[in-house]
């Protein structure tokens, strides 16, 4: 197309009268131009193709900013109608769910998520292992019904009381009786919502270790709620118990270990417990039998949680972890209240453990995991903390809703330990809310943006006024109307009260994300409920 220009010889302007043509007298300086206006068309060519091809993409909607990342969740779509992920980096720095009844926290985040952190990888062995507990006894279906789907129920270990599986959460032989001690002293001020009692949590948790150590001795390892009850509310029964371990002791099959906590234990027992006054001693024993007497109350419980060690067939998460098993706790919370927080709180912490061990076991092969919880208020334990602050070392994501950030904080009933475990869950999904607390901590993490204001005023001037004493007001006669608008800028918070009191409807959410190196800007999102695929 450029040959005519680079055979001609002339260059000729065209005007309405006359045609101008001017022949080039020096033939380089004529071929140099010719060059250079070809060179320059085909790059303003070039550049205007490529203009257009931008245009392209960015109306495309499966532009590179919805690319499906590698390993990530569907977290909604914006108001771009582009879809938004969460990658697997933002994933190991947790979700935190919060909205009021009804807002869609379930069925458009937790239900969805779950289902396709499922079907990563589900057909081999780098499938994930789930640890998911239920409050309300309507998620393990969901659960059920995801599993059958991607041909993973035989990964599913559902724990409830008189099914397949049995749990004991005290049979944990490798670890010491002073750990499992403080997981019981947890546990218990679950049931203190101000926390005032801490002398008697402190006494019950010292005689919990060494009911723990004693019965480890004379029970040959096996510990169980059931042989605690017995120990602290039976004095004959402990007696018993001693004239058995002094025949163990005479046979010389004890270790050092084993004899230094035989005689540790006697002796917490005779002089911390035993010896007491009628009125503490009675008190002490109510305080640990808020937690024994939910394994004694009834024989379906007992026989769940309290088996003989042949009868025991869930044996902990080393297993679930390794080959990518699905554990979910199917305990409706208001039939069995006390006894539903207590199983809860300790698959949580015998999780938790199992998790971080792989760092310290020198696992370079660690194995994403998840960890999922609904009304995460009721499970919640200031342990926590630190171990979120951990997980992302060990690859576990963690994925916990709440009503509000008042219902942690007047389970824990300690601001401190509250705010650090809202601060490590970075991904944030706020649904509508009410409470002023959850409001006011989100407003603060989003900060003040300048926004404008605009003031109006108008006024009246008339040269008469008459008294209408029909109408009982005054009339202006030949008056003239004035209007003055004035605008200014201010500091103030991105997103008002109403903006979550009533402008999120259900389904939608205002999104504090991490693609795991930054934090994106927040946006509102429309989630994507799970009955709509």
């Amino acid at each position: 197309m450029y040959r005519p220009i680079l055979l001609s010889d002339s260059l000729s302007l065209y005007s309405n009268f006359k045609i101008f043509n001017f022949l080039i007298e020096d033939e380089a300086l004529w071929n140099i131009t010719k060059v250079v206006f070809i060179v320059t068309s085909i790059f303003s060519s070039f550049i205007l193709l490529r203009f257009i091809y931008s245009l392209f993409r960015f109306k495309n909607k499966d532009n590179d900013k919805a690319k499906v990342p590698t390993f990530g969740v569907l977290i909604g779509v914006n108001e771009n109608n582009e879809k938004v992920y969460i990658s697997e980096k933002g994933l190991y720095q947790n979700i935190l769910v919060t909205g009021t009844i009804g807002s869609g926290k379930t069925s458009s985040a937790l239900y969805p998520f779950t289902k396709q952190l499922m079907n990563y990888n589900h057909d081999n062995d780098k499938k994930l292992s789930f640890l998911i507990l239920d409050v309300k006894g309507n998620y393990y279906s969901k659960v059920i019904d995801f599993a059958k789907e991607f041909n993973r129920i035989n990964d599913l270990i559902i724990i409830e009381l008189d099914g397949k599986y049995t749990y004991n959460p005290l049979d944990k032989p490798n670890l010491k009786a002073s750990v499992l001690a403080n997981r019981l002293k947890e546990i218990l001020m679950l049931f203190s919502p101000n926390n005032s009692e801490s002398y008697w949590l402190d006494k019950s948790e010292q005689i919990l270790e060494a009911c723990i150590k004693f019965c480890r001795v004379y029970n040959y390892g096996y510990v169980t709620f059931e042989e605690i009850h017995k120990l602290v509310t039976d004095k004959s029964y402990y007696e018993e118990k001693v004239s058995c371990c002094r025949s163990i002791f005479l046979s010389n099959t004890l270790s050092q270990e084993d004899v230094f906590n035989l005689y540790s234990a006697i002796s917490t027992l005779e002089k911390d417990y035993f010896a007491l006054d009628s009125r503490t001693y009675n008190i002490l024993k109510s305080e640990i039998t808020r937690i024994t007497n939910c394994f004694v109350s009834s024989l379906d419980i007992k026989n769940t949680f309290c088996p003989s060690k042949q009868n025991e067939s869930f044996n902990g998460f080393e297993d679930v972890i390794k080959n990518g098993k699905i554990v979910v706790l199917n305990m409706n919370i208001a039939i069995y209240k006390n006894l539903s927080k207590i199983i809860a709180a300790y698959l949580k912490l015998d999780y938790q453990t199992d998790i971080l061990k792989q760092l310290s076991n020198g696992n370079k092969n660690i194995k994403s995991s998840v960890f999922i919880s609904d009304e995460y208020q009721e499970y919640v334990t200031s342990s926590d903390a630190s171990f979120f602050s951990q997980s992302r070392e060990s690859k576990c994501i963690n994925i916990v809703a709440t009503q509000s950030y008042t219902s942690i904080l007047n389970t824990l009933n300690n601001q401190y330990s509250t705010k650090v475990i809202i601060q490590n869950l970075v991904n944030k999904l706020w649904f509508r809310c009410d409470d002023v607390f959850t409001i006011e901590d989100i407003q603060k993490q989003i900060g003040k943006q300048e926004k404008e204001r605009i003031s109006k005023t108008i006024s009246e001037n008339s040269k008469e006024s008459i008294y209408n004493h029909f109408a009982k007001n005054f009339i202006s006669v030949d008056s003239n109307l004035s209007e003055s608008v004035n605008s200014y800028t201010q500091f103030d918070f991105e997103y008002d009260y109403k903006f979550f009191t009533q402008e999120l409807s259900t389904f939608k959410c205002l999104a504090f994300l991490s693609d795991g190196d930054k934090i994106l800007k927040p946006q509102k999102l429309d989630m994507i409920p799970y009955f709509k695929n």
